[in-house]
């Protein structure tokens, strides 16, 4: 039986709140948030045997088994290790930090410890990828040579990201958002290593809010496989996508396999103002939306109240790796690491204007994106 600690319940931790009442398995219900309105609110809609403002408070209830970290990026740290020092398996929104070094910390505690961590990355629990993944073990398409991919997103997501807090380094396209697509590129790379990347930026339309509109690069890998990452994350509020948009290529040596997971083939138009898209706490979307590309909200849609997708399968099935040992393609804590550290290498990159040499240490990384930034 579980007894579920969840920190953090805005948008994430919600839906993983809520979806946690669905699983008989989870018997005890913790929440923690510094917001005491937005904490009632979830604890009336779930139930919940316990809540509190306190982290630590929580994790050291006696029912506590395992550990949901849905706190703001920046806020991850504490909360892992407080968890990670009690020994609670965990699930930790991404990143684990937003600077690399305190990954690197984290990711030493839990891997000292010998919990089991997994990261948030709802993406790998959309069947097609899960398909493609099958397909590429199963060598259908020969020895991949090179793998293409772009991520488009509207704005609603950067200005809702940044409004939250007064500290906006790191907080680029490719570190909030474009991990995701990365992620997903590795993932269906598996068993090979960056060892370079070239990457340039632009900031025309977000440079104000202090982050960039989009990044494109491109990893060289060690067997000779080119990797091409691109993202642009400024478009119009009015954009049709709720949130994300991705196409991957993936060219192998006997086939291809091309990805389109832009949601484009249910398209919902009315004279009446669709959802805003990108949900987050305080955030009103700044214009009316007429058009919506259904299904583009990455954790998936909501039918009778209850949400459908891919972020339901992906916490279902943790749920079910901790009670019977299931095994599930959730990215372990050092996968969600490399993601960070490969995200800031291209940040690093197009600051520089010049290739990125990889692996890079995590204090490296840290010193020159901030002596370039300044």
């Amino acid at each position: 039986m579980i007894g579920l600690a969840v920190i953090g319940c805005g948008t994430v931790g919600r839906i993983r709140a809520v979806l946690a009442r669905e699983y008989p398995g989870v018997t005890w219900l913790g929440l923690c948030d510094i917001d005491a309105s937005t904490l009632k609110e979830l604890a009336d809609d779930t139930r919940a045997d316990f809540v509190t403002t306190d982290a630590a408070e929580l994790l050291d209830r006696p029912e506590v088994t395992a550990v949901i970290v849905a706190t703001d990026e920046s806020r991850h740290v504490d909360p892992i290790l407080w968890s990670v020092a009690r020994g609670f398996p965990l699930f930790i929104e991404k990143p684990l930090a937003t600077d690399p070094v305190e990954s690197a910390r984290v990711l030493a505690a839990v891997e000292e410890s010998g919990v089991d961590a997994v990261v948030g990355y709802t993406q790998r629990f959309r069947r097609r990828f899960l398909a493609v993944k099958q397909r590429l073990r199963d060598g259908q398409i020969g020895q991949v040579t090179s793998v293409v991919t772009r991520a488009f997103m509207n704005r609603m997501v950067p200005d809702a990201t940044l409004g939250k807090v007064t500290d906006t380094t790191n907080l680029t396209p490719m570190v909030v958002s474009g991990t995701h697509s990365l992620d997903m590129s590795m993932w269906l790379l598996e068993g090979r290593t960056p060892v370079e990347v070239y990457a340039r930026s632009t900031d025309v339309v977000l440079g104000a809010s202090g982050t960039k509109d989009g990044t494109f690069g491109i990893f060289t890998m060690d067997d000779g496989t080119l990797f091409s990452m691109n993202i642009n994350w400024a478009l119009p509020s009015i954009w049709p996508g709720s949130v994300y948009g991705l196409e991957i290529g993936i060219v192998g040596t006997n086939g291809v396999i091309d990805i389109e997971d832009t949601h484009r083939d249910v398209i919902v138009a009315s004279e009446q103002p669709q959802p805003a898209g990108y949900r987050s706490r305080g955030f009103e979307a700044p214009a009316p939306r007429h058009v919506d590309f259904l299904g583009s909200y990455p954790p998936g849609d909501l039918s009778d109240g209850l949400l459908w997708g891919p972020m339901r399968e992906e916490t279902m099935s943790w749920f079910s790796r901790l009670s019977m040992g299931v095994r599930t393609p959730h990215a372990t804590a050092r996968e969600g690491h490399a993601n960070l550290m490969h995200t800031m290498a291209m940040d690093l990159s197009a600051r520089r204007g010049q290739p990125v040499r990889l692996p890079i240490s995590p204090e490296e990384l840290r010193d020159g994106l901030r002596e370039e930034a300044s």
